[in-house]
C-alpha cells in the first residue's frame, strides 16, 4: 500500500481520546480519497451495494466497519462529484437538479450555488476508503466527526487552541458530508463545519441536534492534544 503521509499516527490511541474527552458516542470516520488501487489496503473488504457516501460515514462511525467504495457504490450523484469519482451530471450542473426539490426560487439560484461547492478534480479519486478512526489501516485524509454543537465548540475551541485566530466555515445546506467537511477540507487543509443537509439526515442518521465537522489528518496530534485541554479547562462547562 502506497502510505500518503510520512507522519504515524496511533489511531486506535487518537480515538479513544477523542472520545473519552468529548464524550463521543460513535467513533470518529477516518476517510481516504484514493487515487489509484495500490492506496487501498490489501484484503481490505469491498462495500457492497449501492449508498450514499453519507451512508457510509454512518455504517464506519455506528457499525465500526472498514471499507472502501468505488463509483459504482456510490448512489449520489452529487456526493460521487463531489468526491472526485465521477462527472458533474447535466441536470445538477444546470441547475435543475436541487430546483425541482424545492431548493431555491429559481434554476439560476441554483447554478450559483453549485458553481461555489467545494469539489474534488473528477476522475482524481479511484475509490473512497472508511474507517472507525480506531481500526484505521490506511493513511487517511479527512478525519470527521458527527456530534452535538456543544461537542463542535469544543472541536472549534481546540482547532484554535495552538495560534488562535477565529473560526472560518462554509456550508449550503446541501452536501454537507461529502463536499462540505469532506471535500473542501480535504482541498483547504483546514477543519470545516456543517450543519448537515436533508439528505444526509433523512439517509444517513444525523440526527436533528447533531452536526458534522471534517479536519485534514496532518491536524490530528495537535487537535487531541488540545482537546484533553479544552474540555478540561476550568471555564469549560462541565
Amino acid at each position: 500500500m502506497d502510505q500518503t503521509i510520512r507522519t504515524d499516527f496511533n489511531y486506535a490511541e487518537a480515538s479513544a481520546a477523542l472520545k473519552t474527552a468529548l464524550g463521543l458516542k460513535t467513533s470518529p470516520v477516518a476517510i481516504k480519497l484514493a487515487t489509484s488501487r495500490a492506496d487501498i489496503p490489501e484484503g481490505m473488504e469491498k462495500f457492497e451495494g449501492t449508498v450514499r457516501h453519507c451512508q457510509m460515514v454512518s455504517i464506519a462511525r455506528k457499525e465500526g466497519r472498514a471499507f472502501y467504495a468505488t463509483v459504482d457504490n456510490h448512489e449520489c450523484m452529487g456526493g460521487a462529484w463531489a468526491l472526485g469519482l465521477r462527472e458533474i451530471t447535466e441536470t445538477l450542473k444546470t441547475g435543475h437538479f436541487y430546483f425541482k426539490l424545492g431548493k431555491y426560487e429559481s434554476t439560476a439560484a441554483c447554478k450559483r450555488t453549485i458553481d461555489k461547492i467545494p469539489h474534488v478534480e473528477s476522475g482524481a479519486t479511484f475509490a473512497t476508503l472508511y474507517a472507525p478512526l480506531e481500526k484505521t489501516s490506511f493513511s487517511p485524509h479527512i478525519v470527521l466527526i458527527v456530534a452535538p454543537p456543544r461537542t463542535m465548540l469544543k472541536l472549534a475551541q481546540a482547532s484554535l487552541f495552538k495560534y488562535g485566530g477565529r473560526i472560518v466555515s462554509e456550508f449550503s445546506g446541501i452536501q454537507s458530508v461529502c463536499s462540505d467537511t469532506t471535500a473542501q477540507t480535504y482541498l483547504t487543509g483546514k477543519p470545516n463545519y456543517s450543519l448537515g443537509c436533508d439528505g444526509s439526515r433523512k439517509f444517513s442518521g444525523i440526527e436533528d441536534d447533531e452536526m458534522v465537522m471534517g479536519f485534514p489528518i496532518e491536524m490530528l496530534t495537535d487537535m487531541v492534544d488540545a482537546v484533553r485541554v479544552v474540555t478540561a479547562a476550568p471555564g469549560s462547562k462541565k
